[in-house]
């Protein structure tokens, strides 16, 4: 069924009020009448609706039901990504998403080519938000991930503490992944992926510093995009999150 993620000053009472572009994609996309259904989200809280009045600037709904979304995870990730050449952190972006990413952290290392600069990094934040926003109708998700502006290495590592486990995956050696204490257990977790140069020794040292789990990947050498999305499978994998009975 189709989602659309709303904002708390649409919902009044048990009505709900959809502006801009979801409009469009209600009226001229999906040709939607009076009387369709479809599924609101807001702060982790699917709303199945029913379409009461249509206009070219608003969709007025009624709310039949509520309920938690079972599209978010228990564990609360956030990728810090080194940016990457290309549009490969909007795939990076879009796979995450689908994983259940939580937050998206893109950074500049020492071995990081991709330079944003002036009007060019709004305009880029524009566009990833609405990448996240899509990706997270299409699979489901209760909340929509933050893609926040991009950090500089040291304003990465401050944020090092702020999470129950770092892992930063390096391409000499570390923990195997489920060895990292406590991993399993976290609730909060910041993972670290390299931009295509990887990281300098000295870039290891200053994140261990901070707290930060250096992990390996395994004995393959894996692009920045692959790396991403391998580590968010497995630690997902790890939080019993990718379905299946629980025991």
């Amino acid at each position: 069924m189709q989602r659309y993620f709303i904002t708390p000053d649409q919902l009044i009472g048990d009505v709900i009020h959809i502006t801009g572009d979801d409009v469009h994609h209600i009226r001229t996309v999906l040709r939607s009448q009076i009387g369709d259904t479809f599924i609101c989200c807001m702060m982790g809280m699917d709303y199945l609706v029913e379409i009461e009045s249509i206009s070219s600037s608003a969709v007025n709904c009624h709310v039949i039901e509520s309920s938690p979304s079972i599209g978010e995870p228990s564990v609360q990730v956030t990728l810090a990504q080194g940016l990457p050449k290309g549009e490969k952190f909007e795939w990076i972006l879009q796979k995450g998403t689908e994983l259940g990413a939580t937050a998206f952290l893109p950074f500049s290392s020492s071995r990081t080519i991709v330079k944003l600069e002036g009007n060019k990094v709004p305009k880029k934040r524009d566009r990833w938000a609405k990448i996240v926003k899509e990706a997270a109708e299409q699979s489901h998700r209760g909340i929509i991930p933050s893609v926040e502006l991009p950090l500089n290495w040291k304003a990465l590592l401050s944020e090092i503490p702020n999470y129950d486990v770092a892992i930063i995956a390096y391409e000499k050696g570390g923990l195997a992944l489920q060895t990292v204490p406590f991993i399993q257990e976290s609730k909060s977790i910041l993972m670290i992926i390299g931009p295509e140069g990887g990281f300098s020794e000295q870039e290891i040292g200053e994140a261990v510093e901070h707290g930060a789990k250096p992990i390996t990947l395994g004995n393959r050498i894996l692009r920045t995009e692959t790396a991403a999305i391998s580590l968010l499978s497995c630690l997902m994998f790890l939080q019993n999150e990718l379905g299946g009975d629980q025991k």
